[in-house]
């Protein structure tokens, strides 16, 4: 049997810079948007069946596509549905964050305000432990439902057994796990306290952050390791309060190797915020890297510190991200 009689509405030859905010990437050999779960369940079993690798995306917010495309088949999730139950959001994978925020401010429920202005999905959010202004999604992820690839079964995931950390969690170093659904715990709050954060949140964002230029938020992950470099401490002591903090910016730190403004390309460390790359108009997946591997070597040869990657990398032959 054919793939196309197995998923009637499977495209092919999609590109996929229309589906990331970065506007790159070139095009999926096969293309299936998950209008449901069971939409997505039954593309993840076919794509098993025909030993065909598979990455499911969601938002695009946080992802590098290959300027060579994807040999495999990109499953778009598009199931958005969400409900409130008393101070619980239950989300599923394809969620906007935004659009749950908006629904939290309006029954009143607090902790979600941080997330005012970021792009994606819940579930890339909790898939990256996105966060920022010191919180985090740990801090209201209550419990995930997710498929194991290995029984094709789902599994209900415990807030302990979810491992976050800084950017991350289990979903993204068990590729076995699929997030499907997530449940978030808000608390109960002041509206106009709620929309006044929110409020501030934005304006910080647009004068900070550069939102003029398509990009996928913040590239690296701050530096979490405390510094005992003493030399580094009397040549930049601002060291010596992020180390209190528990959290070196990435941006700090590409911005004192004098990389704001570097360009390869049509791509662009950019000048408001360095942490962000940006594209100016017809960037390359490969401009961009070349940005990545300068940053990463001029910020160990100054610091001692070698930063990671916030974003993800669909390259043609990704089996599973």
């Amino acid at each position: 049997m054919d793939i196309k009689e197995k998923l009637p509405r499977i495209k092919e030859n999609i590109p996929l810079r229309n589906y990331t905010t970065f506007k790159i990437g070139g095009p999926a050999r096969y293309f299936f948007e998950a209008k449901t779960k069971e939409n997505l369940i039954s593309a993840i079993k076919t794509a098993k069946e025909f030993n065909l690798p598979f990455f499911v995306l969601a938002g695009g917010s946080n992802v590098l596509v290959s300027d060579k495309g994807y040999k495999g088949l990109v499953i778009h999730i598009l199931d958005s549905k969400f409900q409130i139950l008393n101070s619980n959001v239950i989300a599923e994978a394809g969620a906007k964050l935004s659009e749950a925020l908006k629904a939290a401010a309006e029954k009143d429920l607090a902790g979600l305000e941080w997330a005012a202005g970021i792009p994606g999905t819940v579930g890339g959010a909790v898939y990256g432990n996105a966060g920022a202004f010191w919180f985090s999604m740990q801090d209201i992820v209550r419990g995930v439902k997710a498929l194991d690839l290995k029984t094709l079964k789902i599994k209900n995931i415990s807030f302990k057994n979810c491992a976050f950390s800084s950017k991350d969690s289990i979903f993204k170093h068990n590729k076995n796990l699929i997030i499907l659904s997530v449940v978030l715990k808000l608390k109960r709050g002041n509206k106009k306290q709620i929309q006044d954060k929110i409020e501030e949140y934005v304006n910080y964002r647009k004068e900070k952050h550069p939102l003029d230029f398509p990009s996928a938020g913040c590239i690296f992950k701050n530096y979490t390791p405390e510094i005992k470099n003493q030399k580094l401490f009397k040549k930049f002591p601002e060291l010596v309060d992020f180390n209190k903090k528990g959290r070196i910016p990435s941006a700090y730190l590409i911005e004192k190797c004098g990389l704001k403004g570097k360009r390869a390309g049509d791509a662009q460390i950019s000048g408001k915020h360095a942490n962000f790359i940006v594209n100016l108009r017809n960037a390359k997946a490969d401009d961009v890297k070349k940005l990545i591997r300068l940053i990463k070597q001029k910020v160990k040869n100054k610091f001692g510190i070698i930063l990671e990657e916030e974003i993800q990398y669909l390259d043609p032959h990704t089996k599973r991200v």
